[in-house]
């Protein structure tokens, strides 16, 4: 494959060269006939495919294909091989829809729940996020389909979205918004990967050298294509010498001329241009070994529609959340059922925007509960209007079929003009009359289920006290009508936790006060600190915590154990436990494993997590979960040294049912092998002079000659007017840069402060 692409690479012409660097419609590559180079499609993803027939066109509508849950809805499942599975079934419509690559999925990180966009992102934990993606994009691509991971980075909101720049630090970068499309990169190898539309640090991340290529390509290794998101490039040639590959969409007649003209000028290397041309030849011809459909004018697709859809709906069950059930749910046998809510009759079951599916069917949810409860009356009332007006005589007719009902089952859709792509939510709340429906249906019926269909966290305080149950079905694909009754109905036992914290209130969450930035800037001053790392840090009370679910059965956690209770990085450890089913009903369990550091030398969150194993269990069964901790569940990023740093000493390993809910803890202690240059220079202070292990040995030697020589400090004298009244004088040094002590003892010294610092960090660095 190498020899032929570069052959091809030298019998192209530059003008061909440009030209295959930019797309050649909205969703096609430019191919080129002489040489046999063929066309790359695309379509937008990553729950279903939009594949419009004409290649040019934005808005029309596109063939039918399943329409899976969104992701916010996936990552509740915790279910990599669920989402492998998926992923199949997604290449399978791919390829009988001719599309090459699909355009997803994205794991840009819910720093806010206010994103509109949050929907099509899994989670607020970097780990669970990367995990859900891999293997998505690995089923993917395992029947010879590619994906576009995206949005490459910093991605994390609607506001300003094609110009905003994300302000945000290094560690808080690498730690936070950089590891699921790192984990995403070396466990799975997406064929493209896009760039965002924002900028970073001030630089368009369709530009930015430090991520498209020293950190994508050089240190994760990454193999395929950059693409740029539909009209995310601002300069062609500063993009391609950034390390993006593919402008789309096209034709761009300028853009291609200006590529020509650069090399022409010498001002792009046609070495670079030709790196790209072969990045996007690899993959052009890697796609065309998979055979497609070429769909006809009027031709219908050819894939199993239906066991597509009984998978969507297996997924879209697995998804869903028990909140809360005060013993209402499953439903026994009612007799007579108010099913309310205008989502019950039309169903809210994806988002808006670029991943806007044609399905082709979809769960009506009263009809599917029509079928399971075939001996009952079921009586609708829509409940609220499909606006954001409020009409009391909606309300008043749901109250009246709910009161003389043995249940309510109400259908509560997050409306499309609150949450959707292109604009960020304004509050999150339910609207004023779903919030009036709910608290006058649950007054007159205490049996009352309140099921929500939305993409992201909802506040729910006014009342949630009120419902007897709470189910949370996400946007939940075309066949989630059905998998709610069969979870209603206890025919599908609800495995799914929260992969985001739902907050009290919106002001107490995270990016709250740096949330949408002003001046075409968003500052990201809650730095490491979103999602549950923050609600940790402030001991902030939430309303239900991230990795949170009920079941209709119980479990029980016994006998943890590591694999060793002292181990080096390099090895990692181990972590069992056994899980027991305590109840009655065969159900699913999500068995998370968090990390506490017990001391650093940099602020950390609380816990992370690390690892997570979801296990089935029939009643009175027990299993054992086993999970691997690597290096990377142990470390952080450190600027100073430009990489992860695992150091010595004492982790907690808390195995939980969530975030809030640790069942067994254990202590193991690392032994760190790395060898790291010390970063001591003229202004550390003695604390970290004594933290360092070269620098004490320095150090001391150090301090034992200037008090024998009784040099100053060293020998009794003061520093200035300081009488250490009510402090801590060795704290009171340890925080002083060891040059600035030397400086109140400069008479006495035999040579400059300065002359000394330095001649001791020479005795450092050559000892590293």
């Amino acid at each position: 494959m190498t020899d032929k692409i570069q052959t091809l690479i030298s019998q192209m012409t530059l003008a061909e060269k440009a030209a295959l660097c930019t797309g050649d419609s909205m969703w096609t590559t430019t191919a080129v006939a002489r040489l046999n180079i063929p066309r790359l499609l695309v379509s937008d993803g990553p729950h279903g495919l939009r594949r419009v027939a004409n290649v040019h066109a934005v808005m029309e509508k596109s063939q039918p294909a399943t329409c899976f849950p969104t992701a916010s809805s996936l990552a509740a499942t915790w279910d990599v091989a669920l989402l492998h599975e998926m992923g199949q079934a997604l290449a399978a419509e791919a390829i009988a829809l001719d599309v090459d690559v699909i355009l997803g999925p994205g794991v840009n990180m819910k720093r806010t729940p206010l994103c509109g966009r949050n929907f099509e992102y899994f989670s607020e934990d970097p780990y669970l996020a990367g995990e859900m993606a891999a293997a998505l994009i690995n089923g993917i691509q395992s029947k010879g389909v590619g994906t576009s991971l995206k949005h490459f980075a910093a991605n994390n909101q609607e506001f300003e979205r094609f110009s905003i720049s994300a302000e945000v630090d290094e560690r808080t970068l690498r730690e936070i918004y950089l590891p699921a499309f790192e984990t995403a990169v070396t466990k799975a190898q997406p064929w493209t990967v896009m760039c965002a539309y924002n900028k970073v640090n001030g630089t368009y991340a369709s530009e930015h050298h430090q991520l498209l290529t020293d950190i994508l390509r050089d240190e994760w290794g990454f193999a395929g294509f950059v693409v740029s998101d539909w009209g995310a490039v601002h300069d062609r040639v500063a993009a391609l010498q950034a390390g993006l590959d593919l402008e789309m969409p096209g034709p761009k007649k300028a853009r291609v001329q200006a590529v020509i003209e650069a090399v022409n000028m010498g001002e792009l290397d046609e070495a670079v241009l030709d790196t790209a041309v072969g990045r996007i030849l690899r993959i052009v011809f890697k796609a065309a070994e998979t055979p497609k459909t070429r769909l006809e004018a009027g031709q219908n697709s050819r894939f199993d529609v239906a066991a597509h859809h009984a998978l969507a709906c297996k997924v879209a069950a697995a998804g869903i959340v028990l909140l809360k059930n005060n013993g209402v749910l499953p439903l026994q046998n009612p007799q007579h059922i108010a099913v309310i809510g205008r989502a019950a009759q039309t169903p809210h079951f994806q988002g808006g925007g670029s991943s806007h599916i044609n399905p082709t069917q979809v769960d009506v949810p009263f009809a599917e509960l029509q079928k399971l409860a075939a001996s009952a009356e079921l009586s609708f009332a829509p409940g609220y209007p499909a606006d954001d007006s409020f009409q009391q005589a909606l309300i008043d007719e749901a109250v009246t079929i709910a009161q003389t009902a043995d249940v309510a089952l109400l259908y509560m859709a997050l409306p499309g003009f609150k949450e959707s792509e292109g604009y960020d939510r304004p509050d999150l709340d339910l609207t004023g009359q779903q919030v009036a429906l709910i608290k006058a249906v649950t007054a007159v019926q205490p049996r009352t289920v309140v099921i929500l269909n939305n993409g992201a966290a909802v506040t729910m305080s006014d009342w949630i006290e009120g419902a007897a149950a709470v189910l949370e079905a996400w946007m939940m694909g075309q066949a989630g009508g059905g998998a709610i009754a069969n979870v209603l109905f206890g025919r599908a036992n609800p495995g799914g936790k929260l992969a985001e914290t739902y907050p009290l209130r919106l002001g107490d969450t995270p990016a709250y006060l740096n949330f949408p930035g002003e001046n075409g800037v968003v500052r990201y001053g809650e730095g490491l600190f979103i999602g549950y790392r923050y609600y940790d840090a402030r001991e902030q009370p939430v309303l239900f915590p991230f990795g949170y679910g009920l079941s209709y059965t119980t479990f029980a956690y016994s006998n943890p154990l590591v694999s060793a209770s002292t181990f080096k990085d390099t090895d990692g450890v181990t972590v069992s436990v056994d899980v027991t089913n305590t109840g009655t009903m065969a159900g699913e369990e999500i068995v998370q494993v968090y990390v506490h550091d017990q001391k650093a030398r940099l602020v950390r969150p609380y816990k992370e997590l690390k690892g997570f194993a979801k296990v089935m269990l029939q009643p009175s069964e027990t299993k054992t979960v086993t999970i691997p901790l690597n290096f990377r569940a142990f470390a952080y990023y450190d600027p100073a040294y430009q990489q992860w740093i695992a150091e010595d000493g004492e982790f907690d390993i808390l195995i939980g049912a969530s975030a809030a809910d640790i069942r067994a803890s254990l202590t193991v202690t690392l032994q760190s092998t790395a060898v790291r240059p010390s970063i001591l220079h003229r202004e550390s202070t003695i604390r970290a002079w004594m933290d360092d292990p070269r620098g004490q040995a320095v150090l001391g030697p150090f301090f034992q000659q200037m008090m024998t020589q009784g040099g100053g400090l060293f020998g009794g004298g003061d520093l200035g007017e300081t009488e250490f009244i009510g402090m801590n004088p060795m704290d009171f040094l340890l925080d002083m840069p060891l040059l600035s002590v030397l400086h109140f003892q400069s008479d006495s010294l035999p040579q400059t402060p300065e002359e000394l610092v330095d001649g001791l960090l020479q005795q450092v660095h050559q000892g590293t």
